[in-house]
């Protein structure tokens, strides 16, 4: 049960009792409260507490208004929060101000973890506009710069490089310090490098590495929800919570494909680059606010002077962790590197299933979501905002089969269905769909060019299956360690992204054949992922510290 300490005051100036220093109550003593001074019309109320109470839910019945202290520890909350109330006027009681209570935001009766899921998602949406908006804005700056397809991949595909340096280290984050605090770190950073690659899109080097930034960025995403998820969502909840979580980077490919034609017709192809970016920083500071209930005014409008509000913070945040300091938090982070069961998990026939159907699955996803929009223009003869519409439509597909597969997922489950199989059922699914599905697009069937638009979309969109399959066994087999399992499998997901969409490219130069260079090879990876997938893949718990 955790302690509240509430230091309760009327503003009025000066104060006429300062009181002594007061200790943070243990975790077994009640709740405490000290009223200084009352005044008719206004009231300052400061309450320290630590999340994870049976008390939780009154504490976020009242509104209020929190300073920018908060600490995280395994799960647990310290904030000092700051309340302003206005009573009915100046014959206004006690009874009258424990009635009232703050009506907004209006998300904020809802339950914690439905709040991190939420707010999760919107993050893997932006995510996947600036993961995208190269994708269309490689044409007009292919005809620019003079690039062929070869250049084209590998500047789409340094994206990639840094996306896959940054898995391990994201998923060892993650479980350190929580998802939450890697998430907002990450949307920060890649925000941040998409605005700057207009500045550095003339010299080769200097775009490269703005790519690899934002790869950087985008890579701890997927550990930070895999860790946020295995934490806080229930087993018969977790197949809607990944659906809801990464069915926001089907969301963001849409919304990044409708909007950035239009952006770059009008404003130039720079001009994506700056919108998206802004949107992450937008973001954080909306993060910031929704996580820790923080005013969007200043305080000093509110108060008058933040200066006290200042004291009041440092009051509590020095009585509170004297005893905590930088070198403490570096030696758990020597300390959890070393309890990580790196050779268990390498031991594991599952961990092995999951790090190759995580490769072949990125193959055919990261090949084809780079060069989709190409395939469609020059084969459909499209132009610039007719080939990015066309190149949603998977996307599309891909929310609307989540929207089914996740339920079923989770209700076979919960009458009783094996765990693996349902696993094993939805990641078949996943791979053998779009496998047929490019085979008939690849074979010289005489058939329209906006039937094979149809048949691509149906196989890529069925291939959500996997986050039913694949993305939810992290967290089966081993909730504690979930975030750096997806950090290894994650890093070997990114490899075809560095490969295979430099070597679409250059395959496409030397063979001048969308089949040979795009199609034929994750063909073959998903085939050989079915194999490989039901044949060790299992959800069953496994503890690795043994």
């Amino acid at each position: 049960m955790a302690s509240h300490v509430v230091l309760q005051s009327d503003l009025c100036l000066p104060l006429r009792h300062r009181s002594p220093p007061l200790p943070i109550a243990p975790r077994t003593a009640p709740s405490h409260r000290l009223r200084l001074l009352s005044l008719p019309y206004r009231r300052l109320a400061v309450r320290v507490s630590s999340s994870g109470s049976k008390n939780k839910g009154a504490e976020q019945q009242r509104g209020g208004l929190q300073t920018g202290f908060q600490r995280d520890s395994d799960g647990e909350r310290l904030t000092v929060e700051v309340e302003q109330e206005e009573l009915e006027g100046r014959g206004g009681s006690d009874e009258s101000y424990e009635g009232s209570e703050w009506k907004w935001p209006p998300w904020k009766h809802l339950p914690q973890r439905y709040k991190l899921i939420g707010t999760t998602s919107l993050a893997f949406v932006i995510c996947n506009m600036d993961k995208v908006n190269l994708s269309v804005a490689i044409i007009p700056m292919s005809h620019q710069f003079g690039w062929n397809s070869s250049t084209a991949g590998l500047v789409q595909s340094s994206f990639f490089w840094g996306y896959a340096l940054s898995q391990l280290p994201g998923g060892w984050l993650a479980k350190l310090f929580g998802g939450r605090r890697v998430l907002e770190v990450g949307v920060l950073a890649w925000s941040l490098a998409t605005i700057l690659v207009p500045f550095v899109a003339g010299f080769m080097p200097g775009l490269v590495l703005s790519r690899v930034l934002v790869g950087v960025g985008e890579g701890v995403s997927p550990s930070a929800a895999t860790d946020l998820i295995a934490r806080s969502i229930p087993l018969q909840e977790r197949s809607r919570a990944v659906a809801v979580v990464f069915g926001g980077l089907s969301v963001g490919s849409i919304l990044g494909l409708l909007l950035a034609p239009p952006v770059i017709q009008n404003f130039g192809w720079e001009s994506v680059f700056y919108f998206f970016g802004f949107l992450g920083i937008l973001w954080c500071l909306g993060f910031e606010f929704i996580k820790d209930g923080q005013s969007l005014f200043r305080h000093e409008d509110i108060f008058g002077s933040g200066e006290n509000l200042f004291r009041i913070s440092n009051f509590f945040s020095a009585s509170s962790y004297e005893n905590y300091s930088w070198n403490d938090s570096f030696k758990e982070l020597g300390d959890s590197l070393k309890d990580v069961p790196w050779k268990a998990f390498f031991k594991s026939e599952a961990v092995w299933a999951m790090i190759y159907a995580h490769f072949c699955g990125s193959w055919g996803h990261y090949t084809c979501l780079s060069w989709l929009p190409t395939y469609f223009s020059e084969e459909l003869d499209l132009n610039l905002t007719e080939a990015a519409w066309v190149s949603i439509l998977p996307s599309l597909g891909s929310i609307l089969i989540t929207s089914l597969a996740a339920p079923l997922a989770d209700n076979l489950i919960s009458n009783g269905v094996e765990t693996t199989r349902v696993r094993k059922i939805c990641q078949t699914i996943a791979f053998m769909s779009p496998a047929i599905c490019m085979t008939l697009s690849s074979l010289d069937l005489g058939l329209p060019p906006w039937e094979v638009v149809a048949i691509l979309t149906s196989g890529l969109a069925l291939s959500s299956f996997a986050l039913s399959g694949l993305y939810c066994t992290h967290q089966d087999i081993s909730p504690k360690y979930a975030s750096i399992l997806l950090g290894i499998t994650n890093t070997v997901g990114a490899v075809p992204g560095i490969v295979g969409v430099a070597l679409t490219g250059n395959l496409l130069d030397s063979t001048h054949s969308w089949s040979l260079s795009l199609f034929a090879p994750s063909i073959f990876f998903y085939l050989t992922g079915t194999v490989v997938w039901l044949t060790f893949a299992s959800s069953k718990p496994q503890n690795f510290s043994e």
